[in-house]
């Protein structure tokens, strides 16, 4: 087995040698190994791979050095493995380019050659190209931008109705092989010559022939001329993008935001670091965006009680859990807040049970959302909070068009349509910086409660400004400014501008416009609200109880099922 991560790779070359090459592509649990070996900061992408040769205890690799990352996985491997190659794939397609990589080509058939002590097999070499890329039939969701790992496709399959096309860098790979005549003519040329004293005659041909394949394959971002990926874009079954972008790597980012200007497609960005660490928050954008171009998976829902007058939608949270009790005019007749705990299960349990003026019994359905949303065996289906909260403001405060939720572990802006569907949304990545998290940690390092904390910056005095946007380095800005003098209300004014300030962030990537309406725990934070509205330039509109937003649309959802159930049944 030899591995290989690029779609560069020459892996019919190898092929020909009896070698049998696998693409290493797994995220990994955890990169203790890797930054054992190489800095933190390595894209996550490199270091799974470093994690992966180890685990899979993989003996030979084939490496493209596409990047400095590459580059510095071959460094700290070198001496480490049976066989390793480090190929220099030229940036351009022309001429000189290619005798360079037919150079590199004959430069790796002799380093294998002399390794595996094996002859070039001509018909082996013939037989292991793959062909045209295989697409989907129909409608389908493309996958565009850096490679992605098999856990996260998995996921991606699960989440998404329609077929994934992966059109990343390592997976649309184009290599027809050669037709019978110049197999032939080759074979001639083989029996004519010694393939097992040195390079044999007839291999430059080959080779010239086996470059052009694979440098006119459809480019990947780090290649000169891109211009052929716009092909990409004109297929009418691509319904939708899913663009993928990995930590640390510069390519791909530049990509997506010309695509963003450029493309009508519906599209949405996922950034990872080659783990699975936030399966969570990925589940949420993808389904939040599948959901806002009306491709949600069908599901049948069955009435787990018919003669029930509730609807109840339970939004399970990383912090707290909330639960919605609507009658069938939409009307909230019961509801109840309880903290999560480790399991959203017993956490939406604990909800159910708490509710005072409904039995259970007399609930038709009950709908999910929140990060714990699939993880509820007694809820009847589940929709994503995006979608959820658009429903709920709409039906809470109709008219509004941009929604600030801060909750416990992210935070989102919703920018609503006129008819109050999700038109753009997006979502703070893994950092818990300007989270109700965020607020609850500066909270303890400032030894007052969450109330207190909600109004304390109200009567500042000198305007400070806390500068450090990451949770851990804002805490020791904070117990320094408390070394310093400063009054709790100055320090927690400039909490309430940071975190006003990482939302916003989030407004105007969307487009958000008023009217504007907060829900989440945070927008019971009366400080962050006032500084968000200062932002803005408008008032804010505050529900009651700005937690139960999400809770109400699944409610609203389940009502919506109930009707439609009883449409097909009349």
């Amino acid at each position: 087995m030899i591995g290989y991560t690029c779609k560069y790779a020459p892996v019919e070359l190898l092929s020909a040698f009896g070698a049998e090459p696998l693409l290493i592509n797994e995220e990994a649990d955890n990169f203790d190994c890797a930054q054992d070996m190489m800095h933190m900061n390595m894209c996550g992408s490199i270091k799974a791979l470093i994690e992966n040769v180890k685990k899979d205890g993989v003996r030979e690799m084939i490496l493209v050095n596409c990047c400095d990352g590459t580059r510095r996985a071959y460094d700290v491997l070198k001496d480490q493995m049976d066989f390793i190659f480090l190929m220099d794939m030229p940036h351009a397609v022309n001429g000189c380019s290619r005798q360079h990589l037919v150079d590199e080509l004959e430069r790796l058939f002799t380093a294998y050659h002399d390794y595996c002590g094996k002859p070039f097999d001509l018909n082996k070499f013939a037989e292991s190209f793959t062909g045209a890329e295989k697409r989907p039939d129909g409608d389908y969701i493309g996958i565009i931008g850096a490679r992605v790992g098999n856990g996260l496709h998995d996921q991606l399959d699960d989440l998404v109705p329609l077929p994934i096309r992966d059109m990343t860098c390592n997976h649309i790979r184009d290599m027809e092989g050669p037709d019978r005549n110049v197999l032939k003519r080759w074979n001639e040329a083989a029996a004519e010559g010694n393939q097992e004293d040195g390079t044999p005659d007839y291999l430059r041909e080959v080779l010239e022939w086996y470059a052009q394949r694979l440098m006119t394959q459809m480019p990947c971002m780090r290649m000169e001329d891109i211009t052929k990926r716009r092909e990409l874009l004109n297929d009418p079954h691509l319904k939708g993008i899913i663009y993928h972008t990995i930590k640390f790597c510069d390519y791909f980012g530049f990509e997506y935001e010309m695509l963003r200007r450029q493309t009508n497609i519906p599209m949405t960005k996922i950034e990872t670091d080659f783990t699975m660490q936030s399966e969570g928050q990925l589940s949420t954008r993808i389904g939040g965006f599948i959901e806002s171009i009306g491709l949600r998976k069908e599901r049948t829902v069955r009435l787990m009680n018919k003669d029930g007058k509730y609807f109840a939608g339970i939004d399970s949270g990383s912090t707290t859990t909330n639960i919605a009790v609507l009658d069938r005019d939409g009307n909230v007749v019961d509801s109840a807040t309880c903290r999560t705990g480790a399991k959203a299960q017993k956490g939406a349990q604990k909800a159910l049970d708490s509710l005072t003026k409904v039995d259970p019994k007399d609930i038709s359905l009950i709908f999910a959302t929140g990060y714990g949303r699939m993880n509820i065996s007694f809820a009847d289906d589940n929709i994503t909070e995006i979608t959820c909260h658009a429903r709920g403001a709409s039906h809470i405060h109709p008219g509004v068009h941009t929604i600030i939720d801060i909750g416990g572990q992210d935070n989102k802006a919703i920018r609503l349509d006129d008819n109050g569907d999700v038109a753009n949304f997006a979502m703070n990545d893994k950092c818990a910086a300007g989270t109700g998290r965020f607020l609850e940690n500066m909270a303890k390092v400032l030894e007052i409660s969450l109330d207190e904390i909600s109004t304390a910056g109200l009567d500042w005095q000198n305007d400070l400004t806390i500068s450090s946007m990451c949770t851990v380095f804002a805490e020791s800005e904070v117990v320094s400014l408390i070394a310093d003098n400063n009054q709790i209300a100055d320090i927690v004014h400039g909490l309430d501008k940071s975190v006003a300030a990482k939302t916003m962030a989030l407004v105007h990537r969307t487009g958000g416009k008023g009217p504007y309406m907060m829900t989440g725990g945070g927008a019971r934070n009366i400080g962050v609200v006032r500084c968000i509205e200062d932002l803005v330039g408008e008032k804010i509109f505050v529900p009651e109880n700005p937690d139960l937003c999400g809770a109400i649309g699944a409610a609203l959802f389940a009502i919506d099922a109930a009707e439609e159930s009883a449409e097909k049944i009349s």
